[in-house]
């Protein structure tokens, strides 16, 4: 339903989306994973026709966002990162706005407005002005006018920045009910936490490049079964290069002069000639954190970075 073949996005310098591909199925929820300036908003920006690709091909449904727009824009519903709201209009009619741009009227609206306000646990408050609510209510309700229309795509650009935990709660089930209805859910997201917990598929991008793709399990794969040790302290990087090059099953992923970074197995088990080799290559080590297999630390092995970093 959603088909990005070598995507690239430049303004003026700045390349932010080099050759992105990925595919989304029905049904299917996908995240985009990255911190933020990875490229994440600037590829939901060309699927959806708010930016035009400077290269490379997308479809929606079969459509080419370019050269079809109008048809390919009718199966989608987005949500924006920025809030998207009339915020001297009440819910409902904020609702009523965004359903009748797609076509809706009557009856059939009113009952939709219903339906959503109820699912965002809004309904107490629909003819509230929107100035008056919290950020998490309307984040709610940002998502509540992206799918009012019934969309068969969904574009979420991290519909969950800022907002509470009970709204995060909420958000995330109303996410996950519309991939059970058969919605193509596109979703982005720097929380690796949501990905982990709601993504059927995930690609990992940074620097506009996707540097991993797969399921959960299979991302996870792919640092096998290491643990990530991360120390900090004072390190000549050269120097414990060599001593930990001795140590056999010993992956040096950052070595720089206040953090260096390991992967290995059973690191725990093997932290006393861990250690050992740091001394002796005159380091001083001053806290020392151990990570099982995870997102964040696949990220950490590609990039030599945190996620937030």
């Amino acid at each position: 339903m959603i088909e990005v073949q070598e995507l690239r996005k430049v303004f003026g310098e700045l390349v932010a989306v080099d050759g992105v591909s990925f595919t989304v199925k029905p049904g299917e929820l996908f995240g985009l994973l990255g911190p933020n300036g990875a490229g994440k908003t600037t590829t939901i920006g060309c699927i959806s026709g708010l930016l035009t690709p400077t290269a490379g091909r997308v479809r929606v449904m079969g459509h080419d966002v370019v050269r079809d727009g109008v048809a390919a824009r009718r199966a989608l519903g987005v949500v924006p990162q920025d809030i998207a709201l009339y915020e001297d209009l009440s819910a409902s009619e904020n609702l009523q706005y965004w359903g009748g741009t797609q076509g809706m009227r009557g009856a059939e609206l009113r009952a939709r407005i219903g339906e959503v306000l109820e699912l965002t646990g809004l309904q107490d408050r629909a003819k509230e002005a929107v100035k008056k609510y919290s950020g998490g209510m309307k984040r709610r309700l940002n998502l509540a006018c992206g799918i009012i229309h019934r969309p068969r795509v969904l574009l979420l650009d991290e519909p969950t920045v800022g907002v509470d935990p009970q709204s995060r709660v909420r958000l995330l089930e109303m996410v996950r009910a519309e991939a059970q209805a058969g919605t193509c859910v596109l979703y982005t997201t720097h929380y690796m936490e949501e990905a982990e917990t709601l993504c059927d598929r995930l690609a990992i991008v940074d620097h506009g490049k996707v540097i991993a793709q797969g399921t959960l399990a299979e991302l996870r794969s792919m640092l096998g079964q290491r643990d990530l040790l991360r120390f900090t302290g004072r390190f000549q990087p050269e120097a414990v290069r060599r001593a930990l090059g001795e140590l056999e099953g010993i992956e040096v992923v950052q070595a720089e002069t206040d953090v260096l970074r390991l992967a290995a197995a059973e690191a725990s088990r093997r932290l006393p000639a861990i250690f050992a080799a740091l001394a002796s290559a005159e380091a001083e080590v001053r806290e020392t954190t151990l990570t099982q297999p995870s997102l964040e630390s696949l990220f950490i092995k590609l990039t030599g970075k945190e996620l937030r970093e």
